[in-house]
C-alpha cells in the first residue's frame, strides 16, 4: 500500500515574521506493497491494458510489476494465450514510447489447473512482444508461492527451509529468554503467519511441515529435546496450532468484511444470510451467519475465500458472532481457539 498526501500545512519562519501556508506534495511511504501503486505509472498504464484497441484482460498494477491473468476452458488456452500476448505488446509499446523498456528475463507464464488436469496445460512458450516467455511451476505474488496445480506446496517448502532457525539457535546462549522469544516471534512466527489464510483447505501433510517449524521454536526457547512433549510448550507460549492459526485470520478476515474494513473486492464476496432473500425467517439469520456459497469441484472451491471464510465464521460460537468492537472479538476468539486446541 501506497499512501500519498496531496495537501498539507506546514511553517516557515523569515526573520522575524511567521507564516503557516498549505504545501502541495506527494509523499510516498511503501508500507506494504499492494495493487495501489504510485499513480505517475498506475494512471498511465492502466488505459493501456484497458484499450479498446487491444483485447481486455484482468490485470493487477503493483508497486514493482504488473501481472495480467486470465481463465478459459482446457480448449480455448490458445486463444487466451493470444489474448495476454496482444496486452503485452500493447504494453511494451507503450513503455517504448516513453523511453522504458521491459524486462523479458524477469516476466513469468504461469498456467494453473487441478491435480486432475495437469495434462492439459500447454507447454508451449507464450510470446511476449519479440520474445518467448517458457512457462514456469512457480511464482512467487508478493511473498506467497503459487504451483501450477495450487496446492501450496512450493510456498510450504520455501517457509520450511527459513533459515532464520539456525541462525537464532547459534546465539541463543548469548540471549535471555524474553529476547529469544522476540526474536522468534518476529522473525519465524510471523513467517509462518504470512498470509497463512490462503492455506485454507490444503492437505495435513503441508500443514503439519509448518506445524514443525513452530515445534522447532517452541522446544529452542525452552530449550527442551525433541524427545519432550511439544503441547505443553505451546500452551505456555499461548501458540495456536496451524489449523486454528488459518481458522482465526480468515475469521479476522470476514469480521473486516462485515464491519467495512476490508477491501471491497474481499467485502463484496461474503453475504449474510439475513441479507439473502427467502433465508431472512430461518433460525441461522439471526445468528450472524455468512451464506456459504456451493462450489462444482471441492478440490479448489472449498478453498476459495468466499467459501473458507464463511465456513469459518458460522464454526465459532454465536455469542463472539455478535461481538462489535474488534479487540473484543479478537480477543474472545483466540480463547475459543486456544480451548479447541489444548481442551
Amino acid at each position: 500500500m501506497v499512501r500519498v498526501i496531496l495537501e498539507r500545512s506546514d511553517a516557515a519562519r523569515t526573520n522575524t515574521d511567521h507564516h503557516v501556508a498549505a504545501i502541495t506534495c506527494r509523499v510516498w511511504s511503501p508500507s506494504r506493497i499492494g495493487p495501489r501503486t504510485d499513480p505517475f505509472s498506475a494512471v498511465r498504464r492502466r488505459p493501456v491494458l484497458a484499450d479498446r484497441t487491444s483485447p481486455a484482460v484482468p490485470s493487477r498494477l503493483y508497486a514493482d510489476d504488473t501481472q495480467i491473468y486470465g481463465f478459459c476452458q482446457p480448449s480455448d488456452v490458445n486463444a487466451l494465450a493470444d489474448r495476454v500476448s496482444a496486452c503485452f505488446g500493447a504494453v511494451s509499446s507503450w513503455m517504448r514510447a516513453n523511453r522504458l523498456q521491459v524486462n523479458p528475463s524477469k516476466t513469468e507464464v504461469l498456467w494453473c489447473a487441478s491435480g486432475l488436469r495437469q495434462h492439459q496445460i500447454p507447454t508451449s512458450p507464450v510470446r511476449t512482444g519479440s520474445t518467448y516467455v517458457p512457462q514456469v511451476s512457480s511464482v512467487r505474488d508478493i511473498g506467497v508461492y503459487i504451483d501450477s496445480d495450487v496446492s501450496l506446496r512450493a510456498h510450504v517448502t520455501a517457509t520450511v527451509r527459513f533459515a532464520a532457525l539456525r541462525q537464532i539457535r547459534i546465539v541463543r546462549r548469548c540471549l535471555p529468554q524474553h529476547a529469544l522469544l522476540t526474536l522468534i516471534r518476529d522473525l519465524v512466527v510471523s513467517k509462518v503467519d504470512y498470509y497463512c489464510s490462503v492455506l485454507a483447505g490444503v492437505s495435513d501433510h503441508l500443514l503439519d511441515r509448518l506445524q514443525s517449524i513452530l515445534n522447532a521454536a517452541a522446544r529452542l526457547v525452552f530449550s527442551a529435546k525433541r524427545s519432550e512433549r511439544i503441547t505443553p510448550l505451546l500452551r505456555d507460549l499461548h501458540w495456536l496450532r496451524v489449523p486454528e492459526r488459518n481458522q482465526f485470520r480468515l475469521c479476522i478476515l470476514a469480521f473486516r468484511c462485515l464491519n467495512g474494513s476490508a477491501p471491497p473486492y474481499l467485502a463484496d464476496s461474503v453475504r449474510r444470510t439475513a441479507n439473502v432473500e427467502g433465508r431472512r425467517h430461518i433460525r441461522s439469520s439471526t445468528t450472524m451467519t455468512l451464506v456459504v456459497p456451493s462450489v462444482p469441484r471441492s478440490t479448489l472451491g472449498d478453498r476459495a475465500f468466499p467459501v473458507a471464510a464463511s465456513r469459518a465464521w458460522n464454526s465459532i460460537p454465536p455469542a463472539i458472532r455478535t461481538v462489535s468492537s474488534f479487540t473484543s472479538f479478537r480477543q474472545q476468539l483466540k480463547t475459543q481457539l486456544f480451548r479447541l486446541s489444548f481442551g
